[in-house]
């Protein structure tokens, strides 16, 4: 069996990048940008207040200073300071020419229509033009995800549409005579395919566009039928009937919708059944049918594939170590993969695993903040040991 950094490897390595595709602003949030993004303006685009004060010259501080007029933000045609003068000013306007710094208005008492002020210095309170962004300056590197911040950055400079990777369509098949959809009452012996709506929610986080195609009974001809229909789309995600029973057809399924395959089974608990190959450049996922394995099994697989895909530049989450408490002891063999949740302890993070860690249990990821892995060699964390996680969120 591989292990989980070489059946990786093997994945991303068999992927394809997608062309990429102009997107609206307001629907690039948590795409790949495509291009370095250039700053064609200047941040601030003048010279501006900091704070509401007062706009002067530190030369003439300290002293009392005639008041002669206020400038409001979005104020334009601002005159210039004569000397020996203050204005009034908020926070954002334009400087006049002639002031060099704001004294802010806590600082400063008014009467009389004159303005005293402390000393001041050149630049105190002054936002200089171009001192966050400057013109020709590259701020934002290809192979980034947009997030909030990216987006505040790409609307401040006037990018309306942005390029991006284009989002992989993501069929999803899922397989089992047990399986029921959501809508339905399930029976005894029956399941609801569960795993569709969680894969579906991955992908989306993934970047790409999930395409939900429903239920295939186990039924070989069947199964290879609605895979050479998933076949269509960027990246094809099965889950279910890919292990070593009498009615599980995945594996030969895909064979015969023409799916070269390269490896079958990694050294992991859960998600040890997993299929992997490619027809032309399409990547499939033969992924286990139990929930939480499917779900891990993304995360490890797939996910990084997606993002491979639209020319991202990280393509793992973020690790650390934690710490067990309790300990952890298994067998030699298969990397395990617990689902935790983490607090900080100081500078160190506590990884609590879910009492439930079957692949059954659903419950076991909710609230998870990471999957502690116990490497496949390993036998024996001792009480308060440490352990590698993938953190899932930040904490």
């Amino acid at each position: 069996m591989l292990s989980v950094a070489e059946a990786q490897a093997r994945i991303v390595e068999r992927v394809t990048r997608l062309a990429e595709e102009d997107v609206s602003i307001g629907e690039a949030q948590g795409r790949v940008i495509a291009r370095d993004v250039v700053a064609t303006r200047a941040l601030p685009g003048f010279d501006q207040s900091a704070m509401d004060g007062f706009a002067l010259r530190a030369a003439e501080t300290p002293g009392t200073l005639p008041v002669g007029g206020t400038i409001a933000a979005g104020a334009r045609d601002v005159g210039a300071l004569t000397e020996q003068t203050a204005v009034r000013i908020m926070t954002g306007a334009p400087m006049p020419p002639g002031a060099d710094c704001v004294v802010i208005f806590e600082d400063a008492q008014v009467a009389d229509g004159a303005v005293t002020v402390p000393r001041a210095a050149i630049g105190d309170n002054v936002r200089r033009r171009g001192e966050d962004v400057a013109i020709g300056d590259r701020v934002i590197e290809r192979g980034a995800r947009i997030e909030a911040g990216e987006l505040g950055l790409l609307a401040a400079l006037g990018f309306a549409r942005v390029p991006c990777g284009r989002a992989p369509a993501v069929a999803i098949v899922a397989t089992g005579d047990e399986l029921v959809s959501i809508e339905d009452e399930p029976r005894a012996g029956e399941v609801v395919d569960s795993s569709a709506y969680a894969l579906a929610a991955q992908i989306r986080d993934a970047g790409g566009v999930p395409v939900y195609l429903g239920i295939a009974r186990d039924d070989r001809a069947t199964v290879t039928a609605m895979i050479e229909r998933a076949l269509a789309h960027d990246v094809v995600v099965t889950t279910g009937g890919v292990s070593a029973g009498d009615r599980d057809y995945v594996r030969d399924a895909l064979a015969d919708a023409g799916v070269e395959p390269d490896f079958w089974k990694v050294a992991m608990k859960p998600g040890k059944p997993l299929a992997f190959g490619t027809r032309d450049r399409t990547p499939v996922f033969g992924l286990p049918g139990n929930p939480v394995s499917s779900m891990v099994a993304f995360e490890l697989f797939a996910r990084p594939a997606l993002l491979a895909m639209q020319g991202a530049a990280s393509l793992m989450r973020p690790r650390a170590p934690v710490i067990l408490e309790r300990g952890y002891h298994k067998p030699a063999g298969r990397a395990h993969y617990l689902r935790a949740r983490v607090h900080r302890n100081g500078v160190g993070m506590i990884a609590v695993p879910h009492v439930k860690q079957g692949s059954h249990a659903l419950t076991s990821m909710i609230g998870v903040d990471a999957l502690v892995e116990i490497g496949a060699n390993v036998t024996e964390i001792p009480p308060g040991g440490t352990a590698p996680a993938i953190l899932l969120r930040l904490v």
